[in-house]
């Protein structure tokens, strides 16, 4: 029998509570029509499943789910379901890789080369040389000309350090700083930190945000006790009508077969847990009275970048709204957040003092982007932009 839903709103409000202190919890008021958009979600095919969640000053106003986490097994989805989150990896990692900059480590703006000499013989597509060496900011940026790879059976299979080397060894698609392709860069930062830091890309991650912000649910290979929550993947039926199971590259089938750390997309987490993260940012780097971060940093990764002469919609590590162009509408210019292949998503509002989490694990659902957006309309209807 499936828990009531005020009874889960409850017990995932008091976990919350319990493990993070620092996230109060308040009753739901304004957002009661969450459930009832998301269930009709579900009855359109748009999802199997869903957990949605939204801190509002710190607090939980909102924390449920709806659907089913396996419909074959009739399994309802709970809030401490853990999801793939696939690029929203990538904020995590900059953030990791940010603690590094601020102790001297690394720096944004010198050659990255430094670190990775194998980047100082990348040429560009034409065979000529970059009129400048990348950097860690071009690679945080997506704007280095790094290309994005050809899928190949070993993805996966390699270590981190393997997995760089190929990268880098091929012609960049244009001039460092000239242009943007959302691509790997961040992958190849990864590795850099593991160079400086002398640590596991894995180990560092953990060491510096998700031991410190309490990220129990969250790990890049997750044991047997996290693979009994994973929600599972759901595409729209080729033939007929509704949703049937899918593949998820990241998921394998056995816990000792470890794929490889990867920082642009290889974390598993809940709504809980990166709730954590993203008030943490929402508060300029700090928890429960402990700095993790810089309010500078912060600023870093979350200002909208230049290449080529536009206005990007990406920071470090972060997508960002814009007042010339807004991503996530309905957010304000100063908000950002990041998505993931399987349509997870988070959203920070400053404007709003507002944290956005909606998980699913969607993969080729026809219009499967409608759920997150009614998600968002029930947000940006009830609560209203600060004046």
């Amino acid at each position: 029998m499936r828990t009531p839903a005020p009874f889960r709103v409850f017990l995932a409000c008091s976990l919350l509570l319990t493990v993070a202190p620092g996230l109060r919890a308040e009753t739901p008021s304004q957002l009661g029509g969450i459930h009832a958009a998301m269930e009709a979600e579900i009855a359109a095919h748009h999802t199997a499943g869903v957990v949605t969640l939204v801190l509002r000053d710190g607090k939980v106003v909102h924390h449920d789910a709806a659907g089913m986490a396996d419909r074959e097994k009739q399994v309802p989805m709970t809030e401490n379901h853990v999801f793939w989150i696939a690029s929203m990896t990538k904020s995590i990692s900059v953030t990791t890789i940010m603690t590094l900059v601020e102790e001297g480590k690394l720096s944004l703006d010198e050659p990255a080369s430094k670190w990775l000499p194998e980047l100082g013989a990348t040429k560009v597509k034409d065979g000529s040389a970059p009129s400048r060496p990348v950097t860690l900011r071009d690679l945080m940026s997506h704007t280095s000309g790094l290309a994005f790879p050809p899928r190949k059976p070993t993805d996966g299979a390699q270590s981190l350090k393997g997995y760089v080397a190929e990268l880098v060894k091929t012609p960049l698609a244009f001039d460092p700083g000239s242009g943007y392709e959302y691509g790997f860069g961040i992958t190849v930062s990864g590795r850099i930190a593991e160079i400086v830091s002398g640590k596991p890309f894995d180990v560092l991650v953990r060491e510096r945000i998700l031991d410190p912000l309490g990220m129990k649910d969250s790990s890049f290979h997750p044991g047997e006790e996290l693979r009994g929550r994973f929600a599972k993947t759901y595409k729209t039926a080729e033939e007929g009508e509704g949703l049937v199971a899918a593949y998820n590259p990241f998921v394998t089938p056995d816990v000792t077969v470890r794929r490889m750390t990867e920082p642009s997309g290889g974390l598993f987490s809940t709504a809980a847990d990166l709730a954590k993260f993203y008030q943490m940012i929402l508060d300029g780097g700090v928890c429960e009275g402990k700095r993790i971060l810089s309010e500078a940093s912060i600023a870093e990764m979350t200002k909208p970048h230049t290449a080529g002469g536009k206005l990007q919609n990406y920071g470090l590590g972060w997508q960002c709204n814009h007042a010339e162009k807004a991503i996530v509408p309905g957010f304000s210019a100063s908000s950002f957040g990041h998505g993931g292949a399987f349509s997870t998503h988070g959203w920070i509002d400053p404007e709003r003092r507002l944290v956005a989490i909606f998980l699913v694990q969607n993969v080729l659902v026809k219009d499967g982007g409608k759920a997150r957006q009614a998600f968002h309309e029930q947000i940006t209807g009830s609560i209203p932009r600060a004046r």
